[in-house]
């Protein structure tokens, strides 16, 4: 019953209700836990495609010659320093 405290109606008081809402809560908290990785991955390349556009170059292509020119910065990296050092990324662009 700890674990439902705060819930709303009959999931806070009844036991049945709340080993229900538990084992839901559970289920969504899993698969959520993996569609966060994804969420944070399509983040990170919206970053990047944006900062991308303003030197005129497409995000694929771009990943493609990083890649080619074994340049070793994943996508999480690029997307903070696309974000926080604009600078620094156009030197990176400039080398790709």
């Amino acid at each position: 019953m700890k674990q439902v405290k705060g819930y709303r109606f009959g999931r806070s008081k009844k036991e049945k209700m709340a080993y229900e809402a538990i084992a839901h809560a559970g289920t969504y908290a899993f698969a959520h836990r993996r569609d966060k990785k994804g969420d944070f991955r399509r983040l990170w390349n919206v970053r990047i495609n944006a900062i991308l556009h303003t030197t005129g170059l497409s995000y694929s292509k771009f990943i493609d010659t990083l890649k080619k020119k074994n340049i070793a910065l994943n996508r999480k990296m690029l997307s903070e320093i696309a974000a926080s050092q604009p600078e620094t990324f156009k030197r990176i662009v400039a080398k790709v």
